[in-house]
């Protein structure tokens, strides 16, 4: 028996970790850099009758991989919002830095396919650095709880967007599909008609159809 050989427990784990890596998931995460949210006009605080605008964009997420079994990450997205309370009266400005967590774990299908399954934050872990421009806004905001309103809008928006079919569809790596597409069959390298690197190339141009899992609907608003 070859040295190299190893349990198909082994050789399954190695492929995962060499399948899904952080710089393939960030890639599909960072495929909604730049794009743009526009919120609004939605009511907020006591009976809804303040009306918040909002208008920004997605920055670059950074993440790194938390453990191996399973193959698990935490990804930070930010998120830079201009916002408006209109109060009828008196309209107050404020800017928010927002950090979006996710956490990303790739999970083993029976079809031979691998499933990267996501888990939105709630409210409450979302980082929000919340800046109001001007004395009276600032008093305003703790009036109509704006970060309140604000924190419970965004959990909504990536909770709606992870739920998309098209993203769940995306977020599929068949990897039976690759190795029948590339191969039609169990070729020996050693036949010289190189069916190794084409499996190689099926199986990456999977992962590649993969890394749009997290496009978002730049119309998309608020609810």
């Amino acid at each position: 028996m070859s040295d190299d050989l190893i349990e198909y427990g082994a050789w399954g784990a190695q492929f995962f970790e060499f399948a899904v890596t952080e710089e393939r998931i960030l890639a599909g995460v960072n495929a909604m850099a730049g794009q743009p949210i526009n919120v609004g006009p939605l009511g907020v605080g006591p009976g809804r009758v303040a009306k918040v605008s909002a208008t920004g964009q997605i920055g670059t997420a950074t993440g790194h991989r938390t453990s191996t079994e399973p193959v698990a990450f935490e990804v930070k997205i930010p998120v830079q919002l201009q916002f408006e309370l209109d109060l009828g009266l008196d309209v107050h400005r404020f800017d928010a830095d927002i950090e979006i967590p996710l956490r990303l774990t790739a999970r083993a299908r029976d079809d031979l396919a691998i499933v990267i399954e996501v888990e939105g934050p709630t409210g409450r872990e979302l980082v929000v650095n919340l800046k109001a421009k001007g004395l009276r806004a600032s008093v305003t905001q703790y009036a109509a709880n704006v970060e309140g309103e604000l924190r419970r809008f965004i959990a909504k928006y990536v909770a709606r967007e992870i739920a998309k079919p098209t993203v769940e569809a995306a977020r599929i790596v068949d990897v039976a599909a690759a190795i029948n597409r590339a191969a039609g069959g169990v070729v020996p390298k050693a036949s010289g008609r190189g069916r190794g690197a084409d499996v190689s190339e099926a199986l990456a141009d999977e992962l590649k159809d993969a890394e749009d899992a997290f496009q978002v609907d730049p119309e998309a608003e608020g609810t």
